[in-house]
Formats: structure tokens, C-alpha cells, sequence
């Protein structure tokens, strides 16, 4: 015989009292639904939050992606203008060659062209290695290269001229050349340059003779020029309040090349100065 229980409701008023009876089977039953309806709901809500999680991981990734995606393309566009760097190096390396006697014209073979355009759609890191890689190798050649163009050249004089010395401009330094946090991003990020303080519209001034190259406005550095100087040396200033030189103006050491400023990407009043020997960067303090 089942067993059974009898549940008893006696109300406040003085009603009559009212008896249950619930055999075990149906308690049984009953707490087996309830617990299964628990187990059920708990299973639920422990799916949804973990759907939630697995979306915000899956966001997460989309944001990551979508970055490597940008720093891939800015490796890219830098590859670029590095392979037309050395196009413009060669080309001008055969041009003096060629100035200074007929008969040198074209002694070594230094390849100019480094590949063709990479494909944005199959480009990889492995790619881009690759072309890394050349470009190294490219680099050391183009250094040989202008090495041999001295030795040929023979003239201390013209490579003293050449070669970037003293102050750009009168300041003080606020950045040095080197790893440094961005202002912007805080960010680890490489500094190619010295950030020297001054107040807008201070004489900027040429570090060595050369022929400017660029006179122009950049998101970047503003208004910005760049000087070639031969033997691999280049000059940038950059955030320049006003430009007074044009492209393929000739200048001297110490001439006017702009002023101060604070256009471009910046933070107060300075002049971003950099030196590139054979399109790497260095660190100016050690021609100041």
C-alpha cells in the first residue's frame, strides 16, 4: 500500500478546515518536475550568458582584425615608399656617376625596382617579409652603392657640405629620437626624430646644402620640407608655421627654409627635425 499525506488548510475566519491528500507517488512526482524545471532554467540562463560572453570574445576579435588589418595596410603603403626611395636613389646615384665622367656610367648593377605592387586582397606577413627582406638587401647594395660614390667623388669638402650640422632652429628639446609613448595613443611607438620647442614663426634654417625635394602640407607633419643633400643625406621639418623654399630650390647651411609653427598633428608650437641616411632614419643629436 502506497503511503500517503495529508496536507491540512485551516483559515483564519474560523471556516471549516479543508484536508489534501497527495499520495507519494504524486509528491514524488512533483518535486522531480520542479527539480527538472530548475535544472531546465538554469541551463538557460547559463547558455545565454554564455552566448553573451562568446559574442562580446567574438567582437573583440573583429576589432583585433580589423587593426591588424590597418597595421598591414600602413606596412604596405611604407614598403611602397621605401621601394620608390631606392628607384630615386639609384636613379640619382646614375645621374651623378654619369656627371662626373662618361665612362663610370652604369659600373655596378644595383637593382632598382624591388618586386611588383603587392595585391591587397593576398598580401600576408610572409609577404611582406619577403619584401622586407629585399629591401634590406637592396639597402646594403644602395650603401655600397654610395660608398663608392665618395671614394669616386674624393672631395671631404662637398661631403662636409653634404652632411647635416648644428641646430635647425633655436629651442630647446622636448622628444628625443628613439622609442617614446605616443601623446596621442600612449602607445609604445618609434620617434624618428628631435622635437625642438620654439615659438611660432622662429627662423627655420637649412642644416646642410642640398635641393628641396618636398614643400608641401601633410595630415602629419603639417606644413612640411624636405631637403636632399647628397651622399644618402636627407633633412625633414616638419609642423612648420610658414615654408619659404619650393621644390628643386637649391639652399645652402643656414639658409630660411620656413618658421616654426604648429600645423599638422601637434601639440604646441615646435619643429619636428629629422636626418635620413640612405632612407633609415638616425638619430640627430650626433650632428648637432
Amino acid at each position: 500500500m502506497s503511503r500517503r499525506f495529508t496536507l491540512m488548510v485551516i483559515p483564519d475566519s474560523g471556516k471549516r478546515v479543508r484536508r489534501v491528500v497527495v499520495s507519494h507517488r504524486l509528491l514524488v512526482s512533483s518535486l522531480v518536475l520542479v527539480l527538472g524545471c530548475a535544472l531546465l532554467v538554469g541551463y538557460v540562463v547559463t547558455d545565454y550568458f554564455r552566448l553573451q560572453l562568446d559574442q562580446q570574445q567574438f567582437n573583440q576579435l573583429l576589432v583585433e582584425n580589423s587593426e591588424q588589418r590597418q597595421q598591414l595596410e600602413q606596412l604596405k603603403r611604407d614598403l611602397d615608399g621605401l621601394r620608390n626611395e631606392m628607384i630615386v636613389l639609384a636613379e640619382s646615384d646614375a645621374r651623378v656617376r654619369e656627371s662626373l665622367d662618361p665612362s663610370t656610367k652604369n659600373p655596378v648593377t644595383v637593382p632598382v625596382g624591388i618586386g611588383g605592387a603587392l595585391d591587397t586582397n593576398t598580401a600576408d606577413m610572409t609577404t611582406l617579409q619577403k619584401q622586407i627582406n629585399n629591401l634590406r638587401l637592396a639597402i646594403d647594395l644602395r650603401r655600397e652603392s654610395q660608398e663608392e660614390v665618395r671614394n669616386l667623388l674624393n672631395d671631404k669638402h662637398s661631403l662636409a657640405s653634404a652632411t647635416p650640422r648644428g641646430w635647425p632652429t633655436k629651442g630647446w628639446l622636448t622628444s628625443y629620437f628613439g622609442m617614446r609613448s605616443s601623446p596621442y595613443t600612449g602607445r609604445r611607438k618609434m620617434h624618428e626624430g628631435l622635437d625642438i620647442a620654439a615659438n611660432t614663426g622662429t627662423r627655420v634654417t637649412a642644416t646642410a646644402d642640398g635641393v628641396v625635394v618636398k614643400a608641401t602640407t601633410e595630415p602629419g607633419f603639417g606644413k612640411v620640407v624636405m631637403i636632399d643633400h647628397g651622399y644618402g643625406y636627407r633633412t625633414i621639418f616638419g609642423h612648420n608655421s610658414k615654408i619659404l623654399v619650393k621644390a628643386g630650390t637649391r639652399v645652402k647651411r643656414g639658409d630660411k627654409i620656413a618658421e616654426v609653427g604648429n600645423t599638422g598633428r601637434s601639440t604646441g608650437s615646435h619643429l619636428h627635425y629629422e636626418v635620413r641616411l640612405n632612407g633609415v632614419p638616425i638619430d640627430p643629436r650626433k650632428l648637432l
